[in-house]
């Protein structure tokens, strides 16, 4: 118990999850006072966001769906964009097609049949579940455990049952997980790959310019209503993950986590994995 409260203390005073959402954000837009969930409180439109930071080469930005709306046509829209959200005059109400018509953008829409993109006309790979822990992409290894969205929330933290490790959901579905990062190319520019439950769809874009930030698109549309940002490592863990993982052993379920005695960033980082 008293490694815990050490580990608590630090954490407490470095806590900064390094994934958030940007404070430009669409109308309909209600975010969370930890800037990780975006809400869209009206309507089917104006749920543009971005993220708060530019991505770093193979950092991938990924997001869970939380809540769905029935009655829209259409659902969530990921990408890049190289325009800084600061600058712009007014949020577009779309991501496709307004903010993509303004240039340097690149947005695709997350369908229930999203298939990999076949590369330079080669037929596409046959759809299946990745077994690696490391999944490559381009020449980046990242966790996979992270990247998968699954049907069961996972009450208890440290005991995960082969369906919960399985049963990997439809990409529109809630708890879904949906992510986009770019990968330096040696000619200098960069491709786009989407994440879908921790499989890689291929280059969706080609010869993204890297001279410029590149910034995350989550455009929370129509059936779509509330998604959540899930911090990846794909690298050493952090002294956020080490300090979570001391506080998961030390509870019977997630939600004792609510119960605990502590800061609102580090709360919703130990919740959500």
């Amino acid at each position: 118990r008293g490694r815990l409260k050490i580990a608590v203390s630090v954490m407490a005073a470095r806590c900064r999850l390094a994934a958030r959402f940007h404070r430009v954000h669409g109308a309909n837009v209600l975010l969370d006072t930890s800037a990780t969930r975006a809400t869209r409180v009206r309507s089917f439109a104006h749920g543009l966001c971005f993220s708060q930071e530019p991505l770093a080469p193979g950092q991938p930005f990924l997001v869970e769906i939380e809540e769905k709306e029935p009655g829209w046509c259409g659902h969530l829209r990921v990408g890049l964009t190289a325009l800084d959200p600061q600058s712009l005059d007014v949020v577009p109400e779309y991501s496709l097609p307004d903010l993509v018509n303004m240039g340097d953008t690149w947005v695709f829409a997350i369908t229930r049949s999203h298939n990999r993109v076949a590369v330079d006309g080669e037929e596409a790979p046959a759809r299946g579940l990745p077994q690696e822990l490391f999944p490559l992409i381009e020449r980046l290894r990242i966790p996979r455990d992270t990247l998968v969205g699954r049907s069961r929330p996972g009450r208890y933290s440290h005991i995960l049952d082969d369906l919960y490790k399985t049963n990997v959901l439809p990409a529109t579905a809630r708890r879904s997980r949906i992510g986009v990062l770019y990968a330096p190319q040696p000619d200098g520019t960069a491709d786009m790959h989407i994440l879908i439950n921790g499989e890689d769809m291929g280059p969706s874009a080609r010869r993204l310019p890297t001279a410029r930030p590149l910034y995350a698109v989550v455009d929370v549309f129509a059936s779509t209503k509330s998604v959540r940002v899930i911090p990846v490592e794909y690298g050493f863990p952090s002294l956020q993950t080490l300090c979570r993982q001391v506080i998961q052993q030390h509870i019977v379920h997630r939600l004792a986590i609510d119960g605990l005695d502590l800061p609102l960033p580090l709360r919703s980082f130990c919740q959500h994995e």
